[in-house]
């Protein structure tokens, strides 16, 4: 998987990977010059007295550094740009990939694990990216040249290349090898430690009203003290490594340094010679660390990549139509002809055989227990989700044959839970329609029944509408939400509930005032209070995922069961009737 991420996303930027290659051979080859001209310093300048000599290498080995830092500077350079690139484009691909899922992916994979994938789990590999394009990059070529130099020095020490880097990497990969399962239970801690937290962020006054501060800090306790144990036995591992490293590498130093001693002193190999051998010693090791180093962080990445290629990998369940409809007929109508829903691996259906047409100027209401699917059969509308079975018709077309931005611009929809975006009151009916005037803005309130609290509000229009609208009541909220479908005019008015949370006199006056505004629109509502429904045109009772009745409220009173024992539910038979 993490090669996969890695070779997609970093196609594009083969010319700069080319121009970090490049410029790493180059400061590698310097880097690896240099023990070699001190060696001939020491054994034709030092040892003879020849100052001249000494002056003109060194600076050789002047120049040698110069190009040596330049060329590090520029591969760090081309790799941050790399690595940032690399990085915003598997965050945009992810995000892409998540406004593409229905609402049954979101629930599949979760929302706190979407969001630690496309922020932490990125975040993992880019630094990755960027580690191995400033050390993984240059620690082969250090190694395999490094290897040649020394050879060339002295070929009787070579035993100890053979013993030290082999064991080094050997003793490394046992470590590594331990914390790949522990980096992906990491991962998934994470996700645990986000989904508590915004869980009791977003219910904070449900856990202040039962007074269940004690409780939900024990629960975060708990899921905060599995993510800390599994990022200390990470921690354990990794302290283990620099030891191991360090043991070797000053064991490989004295090692040089002591048989190195023994063929100096029977002239089989000079001092300058030893010096430089054990310069790249110390070079081939610092590679082997540093490419370990990296190893250390491949386990977390690639976890990381298979998270994150299991977002980009799921296909959204509501597919664009190959040949999209972009053209509808003016005239407004919504037809189901049945329609079916059923969730995967369930052993019945939400929705079975729903079958009933609405046209512009109607108004339909839909209304049943809590249960039976109201809310799911209004978002097949949009395709929020799509049928399983069945078929949806807006404007005589079947829904899986538009257009998905021409079926939403005929389509306003008022969710059960409406949702605010963080910025302004204006902002936010804007979402609707960007080009909407403030004439326009003051209509869709004035008819939603806000326009006297926005009035009150500091800036009016301009009022600052916090994330999810939580500096405003329920009620203010549902009223905005309804403005802002308003202000698009659609062909298509779906209210999911939108009335329940106000009191029964601005529910009045809010449905009074929008007749003459959707007269040439087809209304859908979906209400648990009957009072809310009792004017519509038709309604449209559900129980257990089925029509089992259609008609006007006295129509209903007298064929359907259903309908009755919930009006009796709410009403006395006076209000009834």
């Amino acid at each position: 998987m993490l090669s996969r991420l890695l070779i997609t996303h970093l196609r594009p930027y083969r010319r700069e990977l080319t121009a970090v290659l490049a410029l790493q051979l180059i400061g590698t080859v310097a880097s690896l010059y240099l023990p070699s001209l001190n060696a001939d310093i020491i054994d034709f300048g030092i040892a003879t007295g020849n100052t001249g000599y000494i002056m003109s290498t060194g600076g050789w080995m002047v120049g040698v550094s110069v190009i040596q830092i330049l060329s590090s500077v520029g591969a760090v350079y081309y790799s941050a740009r790399v690595a940032m690139s690399f990085g915003r484009d598997v965050r945009s691909a992810v995000f892409h990939r998540v406004g593409a899922f229905s609402a049954r992916e979101v629930a599949t994979l979760g929302p706190s694990s979407l969001i630690t994938r496309t922020t932490n789990d990125v975040q993992q590999v880019q630094l990755l990216v960027l580690m191995s394009c400033t050390m993984l990059v240059n620690a082969p070529i250090m190694c395999v040249a490094g290897i040649v130099m020394a050879l060339r020095e002295d070929v009787g020490l070579s035993w100890l290349l053979a013993v030290c880097v082999p064991g080094l990497m050997v003793a490394i990969g046992l470590i590594v090898i331990r914390m790949v399962p522990q980096f992906r239970l990491m991962q998934e801690r994470i996700d645990g430690v986000n989904r508590v937290l915004r869980e009791q962020l977003a219910g904070i006054r449900v856990v202040r009203a039962f007074v269940r501060e004690r409780a939900e800090t024990q629960r975060f306790a708990e899921v905060n003290g599995a993510l800390t144990d599994t990022a200390l036995r990470v921690g354990r591992l990794q302290a283990l490594i620099f030891p191991v490293v360090m043991l070797l590498f000053n064991g490989s130093s004295v090692a040089v340094l002591w048989f190195g001693a023994y063929r100096v002193d029977s002239g089989a190999m000079q001092i300058g010679a030893l010096t430089a051998f054990l310069s790249y010693l110390v070079q081939i090791l610092m590679a082997v660390m540093f490419a370990t180093f990296i190893s250390m962080m491949v386990p977390r990445a690639a976890v990381s990549a298979e998270r994150i290629k299991e977002v980009l990998d799921t296909e959204p369940s509501v597919v664009p139509p190959t040949t999209p409809v972009l053209e509808l007929p003016r005239h407004a109508s919504l037809e189901f002809r049945g329609a079916e829903f059923r969730y995967p691996g369930a052993d019945e259906p939400v929705l079975r055989d729903i079958g009933f047409r609405a046209e512009a100027g109607q108004r339909t209401a839909i209304i049943g227990s809590t249960g039976t699917g109201k809310t799911t059969l209004l978002n097949l509308v949009p395709r929020l989700i799509d049928v399983t079975g069945g078929e949806v018709f807006v404007n005589g077309t079947d829904v899986r044959e538009i257009d998905t931005d021409t079926l939403c611009s005929r389509i306003g929809l008022v969710p059960q839970r409406p949702y605010l975006f963080s910025g302004t009151v204006a902002s936010n009916l804007r979402y609707g329609n960007p080009d909407a005037t403030d004439d326009e803005l003051w209509e869709a309130l004035e008819i939603a029944q806000a326009r006297d609290f926005v009035t009150d509000m500091p800036g009016g229009l301009d009022a600052e509408i916090a994330q999810g609208g939580t500096n405003v009541s329920g009620g203010q909220r549902q009223r905005l939400s309804i403005a802002r479908a308003l202000v698009r005019k659609p062909e298509i008015y779906l209210f999911d509930d939108a009335f329940s949370a106000l009191d029964l006199s601005t529910d009045a006056r809010l449905r009074a005032a929008l007749r003459p505004h959707t007269r040439d629109a087809v209304v859908v509502v979906v209400a648990q209070r009957v009072s809310t429904i009792l004017d519509a045109d038709r309604i449209v009772v559900l129980d257990n995922g089925t029509v089992v009745g259609i008609g006007t409220h006295r129509e209903l009173l007298d064929t359907c069961p259903t309908y009755v024992e919930i009006v009796q539910s709410q009403l006395t038979s006076e209000q009834a009737a």
